[in-house]
């Protein structure tokens, strides 16, 4: 994952930019489908919120599979930085390039998809679907959206992370499937799936019909704006980051990567290990930071 790391932070600009478009673009068509299939599906809660996981994970494969590049994927370059490897700019520099091609190719994938009509199918029922689900999105607190965005991104790269033991197109499906389905089943909030749904919701909530079968009235629709969309964007990314960088690529960097008692530590690994001695080192009385050698 270090060196995974590494070549992803020295893309050229154009090629980062372009695989990030496609990312947003392929988590965007997860985000349509998902939308599609959980609409009157008549399977009670539960199981609709699996099923809607179940091929959202669509998303996620191709990114894997066909390659993209994924800002939630890419917090786990923090390995590569914890280890020396990276520099923080060199790190800030690929985020800001994938966010933002992401959420070019997320918004191209709105427009073409509101284009289609397919918002009209079902007497406008999967329309008043992805309406609902925006305006859900835009009324989080930043608190929700914060925890939801860090379960969200533990679980998807770890899904990404599950990738790298696969040796096969099979191996890595496999691998995405489950972690996919439990963090979207579970309602948590992942930054770039949101770049499609509150658009959406944002070009739906201008269709009388959408509305009608949403059963939403005006007030409902009061935080369905740019403001509550930046809102939700904030506090899911700030989570999604945490998830992501700190939960598994610098709790896994931790268990087999740091060095040991007696090495010398950098500024930044240096840090990272107080920090999580503080959490995952077991203490004793009379001796807190007392820990056998890695």
């Amino acid at each position: 994952m270090e060196d995974v790391g590494v070549k992803k932070a020295h893309l050229g600009f154009w090629s980062l930019f372009a695989l990030a478009v496609l990312a947003g673009a392929f988590i965007g068509l997860g985000a349509e489908f998902s939308t599609l299939v959980i609409t009157d599906s008549g399977l009670g809660f539960g199981l609709s919120k699996v099923l809607g996981g179940l091929v959202f994970s669509l998303g996620l494969i191709l990114v894997v599979i066909a390659g993209a590049e994924l800002f939630t994927g890419n917090n786990l370059i923090v390995m590569a930085w914890v280890s020396g490897k990276l520099t923080l700019g060199q790190v800030v520099r690929n985020w800001v390039i994938v966010y933002f091609g992401n959420l070019v190719g997320s918004l191209v994938t709105v427009l073409l998809v509101y284009l289609t009509r397919q918002w009209s199918f079902a007497d406008y029922h999967v329309g008043a679907t992805a309406l609902s689900i925006s305006i859900a999105k835009v009324n989080l607190s930043f608190a929700e959206g914060l925890a939801r965005g860090i379960l969200c991104n533990a679980l998807v790269c770890l899904a990404v992370w599950l990738c790298l033991s696969g040796r096969s197109v099979t191996d890595k499906i496999l691998a995405i499937l489950f972690p996919i389905t439990a963090f979207v089943a579970s309602g948590f909030e992942h930054s770039i799936a949101n770049m499609y749904f509150i658009p959406m919701g944002l070009l739906l909530r201008g269709e009388p019909e959408v509305v009608a079968a949403a059963g939403k009235a005006a007030a409902d629709l009061a935080n369905l704006n740019l403001q509550g969309m930046l809102g939700n964007l904030v506090s899911v990314t700030t989570g999604n980051i945490f998830g992501g960088g700190f939960m598994v690529a610098a709790v896994y960097w931790f268990i087999y990567r740091r060095p040991h008692e007696e090495a010398p530590l950098g500024g930044r690994a240096f840090l990272v290990r107080r920090v999580l001695d503080l959490f995952l080192s077991p203490h004793q009385p009379g001796n807190p930071t007392k820990r056998g050698k890695a």
